[in-house]
Order: structure tokens, then sequence, then C-alpha cells
């Protein structure tokens, strides 16, 4: 099993993706509201709101802005790993190669989503990060029960819902 020692910690590209939903609702699984008495507000949304799924990626040499998970007349699809295969071949790896990044020594950071661990994903991964992918089924372990480790859950994911 490989390993990551501080002096890599600078060619780690970071990726997480987001649904942003029209209506203003906030798609967050660890948003806690604390209070000392029950509020018995009445929080009404639509059953069906529109929404946008995004992609990002970041590490220290760029922000690999935006990529959103839609069909042929732009309507947002699920984030499957069929949708993840083809953003990475049609998307990342061409944007990667615009930068001038070194894939060969690149780490690729993701979760271990199911989306991100199926096995079509990992092969396109594993050829464009050899033995430097950090997930549930990567080169290198994601930590088991951990939280989203990546820069995107500290801040933009909660900028970009409180715009919408």
């Amino acid at each position: 099993m490989n390993s990551l020692d501080n002096d890599n910690l600078i060619h780690v590209l970071m990726m997480d993706e987001a649904n942003l939903y029209h209506c203003g609702n906030i798609d967050s699984q660890n948003c806690c509201y604390w209070a000392t008495e029950n509020p018995r507000d009445i929080h009404q949304k639509p059953l069906h709101s529109g929404k946008v799924i995004v992609w990002f990626g970041a590490a220290s040499f760029a922000v690999i802005s935006h990529c959103f998970f839609e069909d042929e007349v732009c309507r947002a699809v699920t984030a499957n790993s069929a949708h993840y295969t083809e953003m990475f071949c049609t998307f990342l790896e061409p944007e990667l190669q615009r930068l001038g990044a070194e894939t060969q020594t690149l780490w690729f950071q993701q979760d271990g989503a199911t989306a991100h661990t199926a096995r079509t994903v990992m092969r396109v991964l594993n050829k464009m990060f050899p033995a430097h992918v950090i997930s549930q089924t990567g080169n290198l372990e994601w930590p088991a029960r951990s939280p989203d480790l990546n820069a995107f859950n500290f801040f933009l994911w909660g900028y970009l819902m409180s715009k919408v």
C-alpha cells in the first residue's frame, strides 16, 4: 500500500460534487440546528424541485471548475458511475492536459460514494493516475467512517448553496 507524506500533499487533486436546488433548499447531510426550544416552524418545499449537480476539482496548481451532470437537453442527471466515467474522460483528462498537470505524480482523492468506486470508474482513474488514487477501493484507502476530507466541504458548498 502506498503512503502519502507531507511532501506529497501539494500533489493531491481533491474532487467533490453537490446538488444545488433552484428553490433554495440545501442538500446537506451534516446540518444540525440547535435551539433551547422547538420553534415549530413549518418548512414547505416543492416535491420535485429543479436542481443542478455540479462537480469541482482543486489542487495546489489550479481549481478545475465546474462540470455539470446533465443530459443532451441540459437537464440534471444522477451522478452515477457511467456519468463519472464520461466526465473523467471528456472533461477532467483534457482539462488536466490543458493545465500541464503531471498525472503520473498527482494523487487523485475522492470519497467512498458508490458511483465513485465502481469498477469502470476505478479503471479510468487508475489509468489516469497510476497507483495514485485515494478512494475506498483505491491505492491509498479512504479512512473508514471518515467525513469528506476536502476543501469543498469546508467552504465552497455552503457558500454556493447560500447564493442559490
